[in-house]
């Protein structure tokens, strides 16, 4: 009586006997999910060089770069020194948005002006330097030696 009703729920290529090709078709349709999961991923920058050297094998030239160098460059230090901007007097002042602007100005130009890359490196550890002194915490109003809580707690 078992064996009946799981003869008649499986499918026929679950079931024993001459349904191999059926089976074989059924997996085969696994295989391009497979082999997806098994690509690089475009957003691995590790797998750049894997899918440069396939294209490049292929007789594809990879993609130039370099006109949106600059742009997206200065994208992203005009998002980074606006961080520092943002909120500025709540935290440290406008100090480190002053060193974060000089040292955006200072990348730039080390990177696209003179391409001097001890100039670009020198200001890419500048703008560092502004984003760490900028996160650093304030002390807080009040807390020097003679706080009442400080002088409770040495007695």
């Amino acid at each position: 009586m078992t064996d009946a009703v799981v003869m008649e729920t499986e499918p026929e290529a679950v079931q024993g006997g001459g349904g191999w090709k059926k089976r074989v078709r059924l997996n085969a349709a696994l295989l391009p999910s497979v082999g997806a999961a098994l690509l690089p991923k475009l957003t691995c920058p590790a797998c750049w060089p894997a899918y440069a050297g396939l294209l490049s094998s292929l007789g594809v030239s990879f993609v130039d770069y370099t006109p949106y160098l600059m742009p997206l460059t200065g994208f992203f230090l005009v998002i980074s020194v606006f961080a520092l901007a943002f909120r500025a007097r709540l935290r440290r002042g406008y100090g480190p948005f002053a060193l974060g602007l000089a040292s955006a100005m200072t990348v730039m130009v080390g990177k696209f002006g003179y391409d001097n890359d001890p100039v670009m490196y020198t200001g890419l550890a500048v703008l560092v330097a502004a984003s760490v002194w900028n996160s650093w915490p304030r002390p807080r109003q009040g807390a020097g030696p003679d706080c009442p809580a400080c002088v409770e707690a040495e007695v």
